[in-house]
């Protein structure tokens, strides 16, 4: 008998679910078949169940659960796998690691929520249903960014991020690693970028002193955490703007050296930026090679968006480079500084990415990141460019999700808001684009900017349900929206049982929690 997919209340919904008669029980008899290039599937099964089933799945040949690679299984790309539960046995079968790690996570929602719970829960049945589950996801990039160069994210909290968003077979974490107010990123041969530039005397006027940064080997192990996850972890490091704290450790990278910066203490857009003069490339070339050793991603993102040129106009070193380069102004000059950085992270083999802006352009290698609008999205492919859509209106999570009163404060309080509905209807590749713009979208990313997310309970507050949401449809195409919620309702439980919270309350404000039907109606 094949059901709706919301009867099983799977988030994301998979491509094809059949539900029939009987169910399947985890118990401490349950045994697992795994050949070894699927071993590292059966460990993150065992590290997503053991802490609240207990139950240690061991390895043996006549195991009734079994996982299996298999190359032949073509159609299921890379990240697609078939999950059959019987009444007496499970198989999990994909062509690649990643979709028996996305399988991983499909048993898990099975079961039921209590399996999400971070502690041993006892008296409980791990029952699966009986189904079977043909899924591929519909875009290659499914991502989420955390801006943790506002505010400072221990390493620690990198580690359950990358967990929240692998439990919603998201494959991206792109981590906004430095910015005007703070640098994250260790550096061996620049040591004051991480011993000055990622302290701030304080934030918008509170007087508290902020800061953090990262160890190699904080990262190192991080990276390779969120790897067995199926997460590949995209770093970004601004440039030629948002680098004022950078600036701060090293005055003689911007326009002006004889002038002392601090590290920026406040929001919006910061008119120091890079110069262009030679020591500023060796400078961004010894800082992306470090990066490049670090993160293994194909994709290195460069920023490279809101530099005003305003100190470059005023610049005798960039008018030189200008005359040099026979450029056409400072916005000719933009697009050389990202092209010599681009072509850097070319020649290492990588992809250079970069966010897409109103009236500077990139170079054709460059692939865009459109934040503005759909149409900017639709403007860079007709340039060249491949795409990953993350349009603010409906991708920034940082924005409120309601008009409540009591909400925390947002980023643009009371002029943007991201309702649920909003990102749960949005689509990477609009209706009117035609198949060959479409086959140059690589897919869409949610982003978190921290400016008024100071804590990681606001930071999960802000991100959820509405990433769930966009989750959801970029796994498996948008939904209908009475199909949607009532899948949310059941994941929201999987939410709560993950610490996830429902509110967090405006200072003063009264107790009230805001409701599904709320956030999504506006």
């Amino acid at each position: 008998m094949t059901t709706p997919h919301s009867a099983i209340s799977l988030l994301p919904r998979p491509t094809q679910i059949d539900v029939r008669a009987g169910s399947f029980t985890l118990d401490s008899d349950t045994a697992v078949r795994v050949s070894p290039q699927a071993a590292p599937a059966l460990q993150l099964l065992r590290e997503l169940l053991n802490p609240a089933t207990g139950l240690p799945l061991p390895a043996s040949s006549t195991g009734s659960l079994t996982l299996d690679l298999d190359v032949e299984l073509t159609g299921l790309g890379a990240e697609g796998y078939e999950l059959t539960v019987d009444t007496d046995r499970v198989l999990l079968r994909a062509a690649a690691l990643a979709g028996l790690r996305h399988g991983a996570q499909t048993l898990r929602q099975l079961l039921p929520v209590d399996a999400y719970a971070a502690h041993a829960v006892g008296d409980v049945a791990w029952t699966l249903p009986c189904v079977r589950i043909t899924d591929v996801p519909r875009l290659a990039w499914r991502g989420g960014m955390l801006d943790v160069a506002r505010h400072f994210q221990p390493i620690e909290y990198l580690y359950r991020f990358a967990d929240l968003l692998a439990a919603h077979k998201a494959n991206v974490m792109h981590l906004h690693l430095t910015d005007d107010q703070g640098w994250r990123m260790p550096v061996q041969a620049y040591p004051l970028l991480t011993e000055i530039g990622a302290y701030r005397s304080e934030t918008a006027g509170d007087g508290i002193h902020h800061g953090g940064a990262y160890t190699r080997d904080d990262l190192t192990g991080f990276v390779a955490y969120a790897a067995r996850r199926g997460i590949t972890v995209v770093p970004e490091i601004e440039m030629p703007g948002h680098t004022r704290a950078a600036l701060a450790a090293y005055p003689e990278l911007g326009n002006r050296p004889e002038r002392r910066l601090d590290v920026w203490t406040r929001w919006g857009v910061c008119e120091n930026i890079l110069g262009v003069h030679d020591a500023v490339l060796d400078f961004c070339r010894t800082v992306l090679d470090e990066t490049m050793e670090i993160f293994p991603s194909r994709y290195v993102h460069l920023g490279g968006d809101e530099s005003p040129l305003v100190e470059w106009n005023e610049s005798p070193r960039a008018a030189e480079r200008i005359r040099e380069k026979n450029l056409s102004g400072t916005r000719g000059l933009y697009r050389w500084f990202m092209g010599e950085v681009a072509d850097h992270v070319t020649r290492a083999g990588r992809r250079p990415l970069a966010w897409a802006e109103d009236e500077l352009t990139l170079p054709p290698a460059v692939t865009v990141m459109p934040w503005r609008d759909a149409e900017h999205g639709r403007e860079a492919i007709a340039r060249g460019h491949d795409v990953v859509m993350a349009p603010h209106l409906e991708t920034y999570l940082d924005y409120a999700a309601t008009t409540d009163p009591d909400e925390p404060p947002a980023h643009e309080e009371g002029v943007i808001l991201l309702p649920l509905r909003t990102a749960q209807q949005f689509t990477a590749v609009p209706a009117a684009w035609g198949a060959e713009a479409a086959e140059r979208v690589l897919g869409m990313q949610a982003q978190i900017w921290t400016e008024y997310l100071p804590t990681q309970e606001l930071v999960e507050y802000r991100a959820f349900p509405r990433f769930s949401a966009l989750a959801d449809a970029a796994w498996g195409g948008v939904d209908k929206w009475d199909s949607f919620t009532p899948r949310l309702v059941q994941h929201r439980l999987r939410l709560d049982a993950l610490g996830v919270p429902r509110s967090v309350r405006r200072e003063g404000a009264s107790d009230r929690t805001p409701s599904i039907g709320r956030t999504g109606s506006s």
